[in-house]
């Protein structure tokens, strides 16, 4: 979800149409329009790349051609770069790494990363980060690094989730921040009392619930339980989950009685015109505010404090490159991403589109406003970034059994864990 346009789609792509096929791999149809490398074998520079990208929207297929061209002036080397839908990317990357696939190409950190490079499908970029290491926090090289130690992934941007509010209505009414799950609660409970919706809670695309679950999760177990949940290296049928259903079932009375009707869109409108409190999603929220009045007061908080970590983790998707694994034997293709690990590689990128946060340490962020700022600051103090579930989990894992799920909990108050459990082991055990 690399954008609010493209919010639903990189999701939602990355959730469709897989099944198992050779290599215990997702069986997909090749991915059509990738040219072979002009250059990238054989460790030697032949000033020529070839460039995936799944950037199809106008923005930021237009704010990667600038990234190209800010690059190729700097290096001297020439990109070739092959769009491809949005969707159909996602779909077919499996078999567009196993077939021809370019030098390098867009991709997502975490999970989604690490995956492919437990397969030997793209390059290792170790070399790289030995270079621009220093310009990134902890938590970004380790959202970068695969299980091997290794890094695969160069950062281009990111975006935190969190609590959106308007900050003229809070005022009006007397609320304040929670900085504990208890506050949290309890605003809500006041909220209600005042004829409002507190929680702008949306569900219609089943991705939205997604968020809540992985920051109770981080919030309760730790953000290390929350990726070996995913990984399923933790069971789902243990108290520990259990726990962070019950806590969220306490939510359930203040969330919008709507929410499985409703888009995420129309729940920030609810927001915006003052008929709910708060909402949790990530920042790409911001752009449902077309009136420059609303939109400048709009601001966020992250999600409280339950048990343990206290806010350290912070729930960031985070969008830039990778290599294939012929393109890890291409130094044209490992220039464009240490460019890309440069604040003048992402200013490139950011210049066009400004509805992420570039997260290079160098990069010029004085053109930020006080609130994009302040959301940069939320992910730069991170200790911990995770990925959001369909990033850092199985694909088939999301869609087909946990999504589900908790739509049921939600109309419920009820989830059935052993049977989570079971469907788990049956479709990791297909990897």
């Amino acid at each position: 979800m690399p954008h609010p346009t493209t919010a639903q789609l990189s999701r939602r792509g990355l959730l469709t149409g897989f099944g198992v096929g050779a290599l215990g791999l997702i069986a997909i149809p090749t991915l059509a329009g990738c040219a072979p490398s002009n250059g990238g074998g054989g460790g030697s520079s032949t000033g020529s790349l070839t460039f995936g990208s799944n950037a199809s929207d106008p923005v930021p297929k237009k704010a990667y051609a600038a990234f190209v061209s800010a690059f190729e002036k700097k290096s001297k080397d020439t990109v070739t770069v092959n769009t491809s839908d949005h969707n159909s990317f996602q779909n077919k990357i499996t078999n567009y790494l196993q077939g021809s696939p370019d030098d390098a190409f867009t991709w997502f950190a975490g999970y989604r990363m690490r995956y492919y490079a437990s397969k030997g499908l793209v390059g290792d970029v170790s070399d790289v980060w030995d270079k621009i290491g220093d310009n990134f926090s902890p938590a970004l090289k380790k959202a970068s690094t695969a299980d091997d130690g290794k890094q695969y992934f160069v950062p281009n941007y990111n975006y935190p989730w969190g609590f959106f509010y308007r900050k003229s209505f809070w005022a009006e009414k007397g609320y304040t921040i929670p900085g504990t799950w208890d506050d949290l609660i309890t605003l809500a409970k006041k909220m209600q009392a005042d004829g409002i919706i507190p929680v702008a809670f949306t569900d219609k695309d089943q991705w939205p619930a997604c968020g809540t679950f992985d920051y109770l999760n981080m919030r309760i177990n730790g953000y290390q339980f929350h990726v070996d949940l995913c990984a399923h290296k933790e069971g789902w049928d243990t108290p520990k989950v259990q726990e962070v259903f019950d806590t969220w079932k306490e939510l359930l009375p203040y969330m919008d009685p709507s929410a499985a009707g409703l888009t995420w869109q129309e729940g920030a409108q609810k927001l915006g015109n003052k008929q709910a409190g708060m909402m949790l999603l990530g920042s790409f929220i911001t752009q449902q505010f077309t009136d420059a009045t609303v939109l400048a007061d709009i601001d966020f908080f992250p999600f409280p404090a339950v048990k343990v970590e206290g806010t350290d983790a912070v729930e960031a998707p985070i969008d830039g490159l990778m290599l294939s694994k012929k393109g890890g034997q291409s130094a044209p293709a490992k220039a464009m991403l240490q460019f890309m690990g440069s604040g003048a590689g992402q200013e490139a990128y950011y210049s066009i589109d400004k509805s992420n946060i570039m997260t290079a340490k160098d990069a010029d962020t004085s053109g930020y406003s006080a609130f994009t700022k302040k959301l940069g600051g939320v992910i730069a103090d991170a200790k911990s970034i995770s990925q959001f579930f369909d990033r850092d989990a199985l694909p088939a894992m999301a869609s087909n059994v946990l999504e589900p799920a908790m739509l049921d909990f939600l109309k419920s108050g009820s989830v059935d864990l052993k049977n989570i459990e079971s469907q788990a082991k049956t479709l990791y055990a297909q990897q």
